[in-house]
């Protein structure tokens, strides 16, 4: 068994591999659906009564809560005003 990685952080396998961009978008998007639903449970809003309330995106509900799906600034803002809360995005 190879040792190459040994004592590396997972960043640092990450970046070597290529992918490390991809795997935090990823990651990202994971926390961002996870909040969401968490949001959503706690207001007590189902899937679909949020998806019927995005008006131009009718399955907006489970697919804002899909990590595997792209989804558009405004839905996300739409679905955190849902929710009472606010998307904040900063470069670093």
């Amino acid at each position: 068994m190879s040792k190459k990685h040994m004592g590396s952080s997972i960043d640092d396998f990450l970046k070597e591999e290529g992918v490390f961009e991809e795997a935090q978008a990823q990651a990202v998007k994971e926390v961002v659906a996870w909040q969401l639903a968490q949001a959503m449970k706690e207001k007590k809003i189902s899937k679909n009564r949020h998806g019927h309330t995005a008006e131009d995106e009718p399955h907006a509900g489970g697919s804002l809560l899909d990590a595997r799906n792209d989804i558009t600034l405004s839905s996300l803002e739409r679905a955190a005003a849902m929710v009472g809360r606010r998307v904040t995005i900063q470069l670093v």
